[in-house]
């Protein structure tokens, strides 16, 4: 079964359905863990600090924060551990969530890509 990953802003009222992996470091301010309804967490897999407090969500950026997160995913060890996860849930659609206000230059759209692509 191929699995569907769709990055998506936590704060969006209508989200579609599917399996709910937060990808953010830092817990998304003003959300509770209720309303959330997180299926899991996967702050091991997202940039690390050094590199999302120097691209600051500006989308000059974003070219270089790609190559630099995608270099950080290739070394990080829990990646196969999500991947373990997200294979096991065995869910057709992933929704990649994330805080960032940028829907289109942000570590979840990276992250979508890079899993399409490890995924099988």
């Amino acid at each position: 079964m191929m699995m569907e990953f769709i990055p998506v802003r936590i704060y969006d009222h209508v989200q579609p359905a599917g399996y709910r992996l937060l990808v953010d470091r830092l817990w998304p301010r003003g959300v509770s863990k209720v309303n959330a309804a997180l299926d899991s967490w996967a702050k091991t897999i997202a940039p690390s600090n050094d590199l999302r407090e120097w691209f600051g969500h500006e989308p000059d950026k974003f070219p270089e924060f790609t190559q630099r997160y995608l270099a950080e995913l290739d070394q990080n060890p829990a990646v196969a551990e999500v991947i373990d996860q997200l294979q096991a849930a065995n869910a057709p659609i992933v929704l990649l969530l994330f805080g960032a206000k940028d829907t289109s230059h942000n570590n979840a759209v990276v992250l979508a890509d890079y899993l399409k692509a490890k995924v099988k």
